[in-house]
C-alpha cells in the first residue's frame, strides 16, 4: 500500500489544504499519516473531520526572529521533534511527505529529506514565512500562491488552492431563516470575518458603532466572542459558525476580512465583494499587508490599514466598492491566481510520480 506523510500547523490556514487534499489520497487507497502537535490546531480540525488518518505527535517549539531566552529552549524542542520525526517517518516509509508550513512542520520535512523521502511545499503568502523558508532548503518542490523571484529554482506558481464549487449550496441550515427575518432586504448585508479566532477590532467598532451601522446596513459579525452573541433588528453576532459560515457568506453584498490568504482567494473565487483590514507588523510579519496590497493592485479588493479603520473611513470604502461592484467583480472572474483541490492534486500527483 502507498502511504503519505502529511504535516502543518499552528493555525487553521495550515491545516485547511491538507484536509482538502487528505480525502483524494484516500479514495486512490493510500495509508495517510499526519505529523503535528497533539495540542495544537491541527490534531483537533484532523479529529472533526472523521478522515482515517493515522496522526502523530511531536514536540514543537517557536521560530522566532528576535531574540528570547525561550529560543533556547525551543531549540532542544526542535531537535527532539526532529528525532521523533526520523523514527516515525522511518517505520512508515511513506512516498511522499507534504508540509503545509507552520513551526510544527520544520522537523518533518528535515527528517524526510535526512531519509530520503520527497518533500513537497506549499507556501500561501507573498513571502516566505520563517519555517517554510527553511522547509525549502530540504524540499524537493515548493508550490506557491503567489509569483516567487526567479532564483528561487525549486518554486512552482499554481496560485492558491481552493474549495470553491464544491460547497453544497442547497443545504440551508434551519438558523437562516430566522436570521434573516431579523433583516431589511432593501439594505446592504456587511460581513464581518475575524479569522478563526475572530477579530477583537472588528468586534469593537461594532459595539461601539452599533445604531450607525444597522441604520445603514444589516450586520454579520463572527465575533470568536460568545458574550457577543445577539440576534436583534439588523444585526446578528455569534462566536463561531460551520455549517452557517458559506449560506452567510452568500447572503453578504461586502465581507470585511483580515487578509490571510486562503480567505482572500476563497472571496476571489466566489467573486465576493471583500474589504480587507490586515494584521499589522506589531502582531504579525506583515504578510497580510503584503497579500492586501497584491489584492488591491489587481483589482480585487479595497483595503484600510488597522490603525485608520473608523466608522468613516469603512462607510467610504464600502460605498465605493457597491458603486463599483461590477469592476472588482469582473478582476475577480477573470484571476487566473486560482487554482482547483482535483487541479492541484493531479499537478501533486505528476510530480510524485517523477
Amino acid at each position: 500500500m502507498k502511504k503519505i506523510v502529511f504535516t502543518g500547523g499552528g493555525t487553521v490556514g495550515h491545516v485547511t489544504l491538507n484536509l482538502l487534499l487528505i480525502p483524494r489520497f484516500l479514495e486512490e487507497g493510500w495509508e495517510v499519516h499526519y505529523i503535528g502537535d497533539k495540542n495544537g490546531i491541527e490534531h483537533d480540525q484532523i479529529v472533526q473531520s472523521g478522515l482515517d488518518v493515522h496522526f502523530h505527535s511531536i514536540a514543537t517549539g517557536k521560530l522566532r526572529r528576535y531574540f528570547s531566552i525561550q529560543n533556547m529552549l525551543d531549540v532542544f524542542k526542535v531537535g527532539f521533534g526532529i528525532l521523533q520525526s526520523l523514527a516515525i517517518i522511518a517505520s512508515i516509509r511513506p512516498q511522499a511527505l507534504f508540509s503545509k508550513g507552520g513551526f510544527v512542520s520544520v522537523p518533518p520535512v528535515i527528517a524526510a529529506k535526512l531519509l530520503g523521502v520527497p518533500v513537497f511545499i506549499h507556501e500561501s503568502d507573498l513571502s516566505m514565512g520563517l519555517a517554510n523558508r527553511i522547509a525549502y532548503k530540504f524540499a524537493t518542490t515548493m508550490y506557491s500562491t503567489f509569483e516567487q523571484p526567479a532564483g528561487l529554482t525549486k518554486v512552482k506558481h499554481v496560485g492558491a488552492v481552493t474549495k470553491i464549487g464544491q460547497i453544497n449550496d442547497k443545504v440551508t441550515p434551519i438558523q437562516l431563516p430566522e436570521i434573516l427575518s431579523h433583516f431589511d432586504k432593501a439594505l446592504p448585508t456587511l460581513l464581518f470575518v475575524g479569522g478563526s479566532g475572530g477579530a477583537k477590532v472588528f468586534n469593537d467598532l461594532i459595539s461601539q458603532n452599533t445604531p450607525a451601522l444597522t441604520q445603514r446596513f444589516n450586520i454579520i459579525n463572527l465575533t470568536g466572542d460568545s458574550s457577543l452573541n445577539r440576534l436583534d433588528t439588523h444585526l446578528y453576532r455569534v462566536d463561531y459558525v460551520t455549517e452557517l459560515y458559506q449560506p452567510l457568506m452568500d447572503v453578504a453584498d461586502v465581507v470585511i476580512t483580515r487578509g490571510g490568504s486562503n480567505t482572500l482567494f476563497e472571496l476571489i473565487a466566489m467573486q465576493q465583494l471583500h474589504l480587507i483590514v490586515p494584521l499589522g507588523r506589531q502582531a504579525s510579519r506583515g504578510d497580510q499587508i503584503e497579500n492586501a496590497r497584491y489584492a488591491e493592485k489587481k483589482g480585487y479588493s479595497k483595503q484600510i490599514d488597522e490603525s485608520q479603520l473608523t466608522l468613516e473611513n469603512l462607510l467610504a470604502e464600502v460605498d465605493e466598492l457597491l458603486k463599483n461592484k461590477e469592476f472588482y467583480i469582473q478582476n475577480m472572474a477573470q484571476s487566473t491566481d486560482i487554482q482547483s483541490v482535483d487541479g492541484f492534486y493531479q499537478l501533486l500527483r505528476r510530480d510524485m510520480e517523477k
